[in-house]
């Protein structure tokens, strides 16, 4: 029984290469009706406009808020998209302060 050949650098990126063109070849290409189009500019606009206009507010929950609309906007190509309840609230999140907690603290 011989031991499998080793391949080289070279041909190990090679097959890579071709294994990757392979892959690109067999993918099937979504088509977006101009609805969706539609709907998705209109996402797009309004969390890169929450996004500019939250740029000088302060708070502990301005941050997780921007860092939620930055990954809405790097993810927009994955099939699973906020729905348009969620999607408002991520917008609005950096504007509204979250309620304070309540404290059992019986201080009058």
């Amino acid at each position: 029984m011989a031991p499998p050949a080793k391949l080289t650098p070279l041909q190990e990126s090679e097959a890579r290469r071709l294994a990757e063109q392979a892959a690109r070849a067999n993918k099937v290409t979504r088509v977006y009706s101009e609805e969706e189009k539609a709907l998705r500019k209109d996402r797009v606009a309004r969390a890169k406009d929450a996004m500019s206009r939250s740029v000088g507010l302060k708070g502990a929950h301005v941050a997780p808020a921007r860092a939620a609309l930055k990954t809405f906007l790097q993810r927009l190509n994955e099939p699973n998209q906020p729905d348009d309840a969620h999607f408002d609230m991520l917008v609005e999140a950096p504007f509204k302060a979250p309620p304070k907690k309540k404290t059992n603290d019986r201080r009058y």
